[in-house]
């Protein structure tokens, strides 16, 4: 199997800008559905907690 030839620069347009340019960030914040399970996750841990010291003592 042979290698391709290189590329000569000279006739290859953006050769030294890289493989790509970078992609744009699709999300700039946390999403409001991702914060409201976090306060869900959050309350039912404290609930949790509250209801086993309160079996304990």
């Amino acid at each position: 199997m042979s290698t391709p030839p290189d590329p000569d620069p000279d006739r290859t347009p953006d050769l030294d800008s890289g493989l790509s340019e970078p992609e744009p960030r699709t999300s700039f914040r946390f999403p409001p559905a991702g914060g409201a399970t976090l306060i869900a996750g959050a309350a039912i841990v404290v609930l949790f907690l509250v209801v086993i010291v309160a079996i304990v003592m």
